[in-house]
């Protein structure tokens, strides 16, 4: 039985992790205001080292269209700003000689669309995470010996209804974040 139970509760761990990169996926899906998680992926070659921004620079969002990046060494600014360029954000960095302003343009109804779809793409793949799980729970249910088929059968089905609720879940995920993405 407690072999039984490794196996439900590392299906349960696989499918939490997978909604957890989902909701990061998201963060980094950005939804007509300016935040700093569409810089937080950015990676500064600073001293040799790829570094990631938030550890050679305060970033910050003064207002909904701007992101400010003000590096702690003032010798890394143009390296900060290289960073930005070759990311393909899609943002054009102005450097005033202290930090670098990163002005959000608004998005089009297309661009609303197509990050829409983005969204839905993010969220099918967790739901092929998420089924993996289970498939991969189930193969080590089979691998049991010495277990009664009703004991595995009620496994399975406590695996399937796991499965339903962290599907369920992705929907939601995705639901809320295409209503911020086509909010404007």
């Amino acid at each position: 039985m407690e072999e039984i139970d490794l196996i439900v509760e590392s299906v349960q761990h696989d499918m939490e992790a997978a909604i957890k990169h989902l909701d990061h996926a998201f963060q980094r899906i950005r939804a007509g205001r300016a935040s700093t998680a569409m810089v937080q992926d950015v990676m500064v070659e600073y001293y040799g080292a790829l570094t990631p921004i938030n550890q050679v620079a305060n970033v910050s969002v003064p207002d909904a269209m701007t992101i400010s990046i003000q590096p702690w060494d003032s010798k890394a600014i143009n390296d900060i700003e290289k960073a930005i360029i070759n990311s393909n954000l899609g943002f054009a960095p102005s450097n005033n000689g202290i930090n670098i302003i990163l002005n959000v343009p608004p998005l089009t109804e297309e661009r609303r669309r197509e990050l829409a779809k983005q969204a839905k793409g993010e969220a099918e793949d967790t739901k092929v995470v998420v089924r993996n799980a289970r498939q991969n729970g189930l193969k080590e249910l089979k691998k049991l010996d010495g277990v009664s088929e009703d004991i595995i059968k009620g496994v399975e089905a406590d695996i399937q209804t796991l499965t339903d609720k962290y599907v369920k879940a992705c929907d939601e995920h995705l639901k809320v974040k295409e209503a911020e993405i086509m909010k404007v």
